[in-house]
């Protein structure tokens, strides 16, 4: 994608247009933005996958069977 010189040259423009004292501050803020990224993304997907201790069928319900063919049932 990017080579050596285009980064190198990226990084000089942010130096000279953010200054040296505001560089840290953005990289730190970059790196805190990925990992609430990357902790969201895997949230999500464990609460999307379905879960071991639900049966895959859903909940069950207890109750009685009633059949169309019984005597007395309209």
């Amino acid at each position: 994608m990017f080579g050596l010189s285009e980064v190198a040259l990226l990084l000089l423009v942010l130096i000279v247009l953010l200054g040296a004292r505001k560089l840290p501050g953005l990289v730190r803020s970059a790196g805190q933005a990925t990992r609430i990224f990357k902790s969201e993304t895997r949230a999500l997907r464990e609460q999307d996958a379905p879960s071991a201790a639900t049966p895959a069928a859903g909940p069950v319900v207890e109750g009685t069977v009633l059949r169309r063919d019984e005597p007395g049932r309209h």
